[in-house]
């Protein structure tokens, strides 16, 4: 049976001008794009010519179990020539990549992987806040509370400068209330970014002793960004 080549693609953070061009131009000649909940309607106006097939997984709802879609990647490369597998942000951070990579490996299938521009970082870009700053932050990290099955749903809190906490919005009063007794001063600034990049983003500007007591419900994707490099500048317009 014929084999294609399958192409891990990330989609970046929403925004359809934010995929990369290698991105853009694989989408334009794929065969069949199985794509994430994530990745909103315009960016797939970029494969048209292609096999639309949904794979979405989101916190909390019924979305399509990982081995599924491993088994859908694998039955599409012996079936078409071009395999774009199509994810939120970049394939390589929280993306389940390692899973899909060895499913296609073990069986000799070819496979490349295209990075795309990271949640984190169009935040951090959205709200024209560094995530580092001389002085103040020279470290960060990128962590999530989401866990495999199996596995511990308390997992450990990195200690950096920065916490950028990614699919944040449920467990943010955990979270907040972990790192007040870590002995992070409640006056921590934070920035809560829901739907970045999108036409509905919607930042808000809030402190440690404030997400401690929750977020509003929220509509779509969360990120939290949190440390003193998130002060506001003196005359930065929010």
């Amino acid at each position: 049976m014929a084999v294609g080549k399958v192409y891990l693609v990330g989609a970046g953070p929403g925004a359809q001008d934010l995929i990369t061009v290698r991105g853009a131009r694989l989408l334009g000649e794929a065969d069949v794009v199985l794509y994430d909940a994530l990745v909103i309607p315009e960016m797939l106006d970029l494969c048209r010519q292609a096999v639309l097939i949904p794979v979405g997984k989101r916190a909390g709802q019924r979305s399509a179990d990982q081995n599924a879609i491993n088994a859908q990647l694998v039955a599409c490369a012996q079936q078409y020539q071009r395999v774009v597998r199509l994810k939120g942000g970049d394939p390589m951070l929280f993306g389940r990549a390692d899973e899909e990579l060895t499913a296609l490996e073990a069986l000799g299938i070819d496979v490349e992987v295209v990075p795309g521009i990271t949640t984190a970082m169009a935040a951090a870009a959205a709200t024209k806040q560094p995530l580092t700053k001389r002085g103040v932050a020279r470290n960060v990290a990128f962590f999530t509370s989401s866990t495999a099955p199996g596995h511990p749903e308390e997992t450990a809190i990195p200690s950096t400068d920065t916490l950028v906490q990614y699919m944040g919005g449920r467990e943010a009063i955990a979270t907040a209330q972990r790192l007040l007794d870590q002995g992070r001063r409640p006056e921590t600034p934070v920035i809560v970014i829901e739907n970045v990049s999108r036409p509905d983003q919607l930042i808000s500007r809030i402190t440690l002793a404030t997400l401690a007591h929750g977020l509003q419900p929220r509509h779509g994707p969360v990120l939290v960004m949190l440390g003193e490099a998130m002060a506001a500048r003196a005359h930065q317009p929010l």
